[in-house]
């Protein structure tokens, strides 16, 4: 299906999710909440997909929430449902109740996602890539929480999100003082896990998923993310007893017959997911 929002390109077995509204920098309505959210859980569901990649159109990522929409709330529009969702659950996904909430289905899509930064990204256009499970930024990318000023809060989950990837200092710096930071201090601060020349920022994002696509098991890629995603809720001794129980099912699977043989036929492995 077309979306009005955002494009879904697939190739290769990967999935390019693309925010299109260029001319805005990408600023965030209600329409692109519905048509990611649609995109992920059908890039989530296709089995021959085995990785997905965010980015943004044209010269930034996701300037944040569209200031036309802030200006109405501003003079006394309703904010109308800023938890508006769309869609279900996605098979092989975590069902946890944390990960149902309205920008927190990332960790709930069983594909690893990756955050191509590719240049500012405000606001809440700062939050959404917080739910991949790996960031890559361009070298021109800018960072801003922007919340406080615009007299908001932390939003939708980042006060738990942030201090988890830079520490709590770091976290309440960039929340209270919404300073503007490049892509070198959000790889020190470890925001994002690789920097790169912004002419080569897509085609090493897709190298890293092709890395996934064509060596690893994507049932074995599923259960881990769902592990350490859901691993944040639980003490350890329910994390191993969560563990030794996926260990039992993935001796059964026709993936892990897969992974021993290629390995003792030294030939490429051709897993399904099975």
């Amino acid at each position: 299906m077309a979306y009005e929002t955002v494009l879904y390109e697939v190739a290769d077995r990967l999935c390019t999710i693309t925010l299109n509204r260029p001319e805005k920098l990408n600023a965030w309505t209600r329409q692109m909440h519905l048509d990611l959210k649609d995109a992920m859980q059908k890039a989530g569901a296709d089995e021959e997909i085995r990785a997905i990649v965010l980015t943004g159109a044209g010269r930034g990522f996701c300037a944040g929430a569209d200031m036309g929409g802030l200006q109405a709330i501003g003079a006394g529009a309703p904010a109308g449902d800023r938890g508006a969702t769309a869609g279900g659950d996605v098979a092989g996904g975590s069902t946890l109740a944390e990960f149902r909430m309205p920008y927190s289905y990332f960790p709930a899509i069983p594909k690893f996602i990756i955050a191509a930064i590719n240049g500012p990204a405000a606001g809440l256009g700062f939050v959404i890539p917080l739910y991949a499970d790996l960031r890559f930024a361009g070298e021109s990318a800018v960072f801003t929480t922007a919340f406080a000023q615009r007299g908001l809060i932390a939003e939708h989950g980042v006060s738990w999100l942030l201090p988890r990837l830079v520490g709590l200092p770091a976290a309440l710096d960039l929340l209270c003082s919404a300073r503007k930071f490049r892509a070198p201090e959000a790889l020190s601060l470890g925001l994002v896990n690789r920097v790169i020349p912004d002419d080569k920022l897509m085609a090493e994002t897709r190298a890293y998923a092709r890395l996934l696509a064509d060596t690893v098991s994507p049932r074995s890629v599923a259960v881990m993310k769902r592990q350490i995603w859901e691993a944040q809720f639980q003490t350890l001794a329910e994390a191993t007893v969560q563990a030794n129980h996926e260990m039992e099912l993935s001796f059964q699977t026709a993936d892990f017959k897969e992974g021993v043989a290629h390995f003792l036929e030294k030939r490429a492995a051709r897993f399904t997911g099975r």
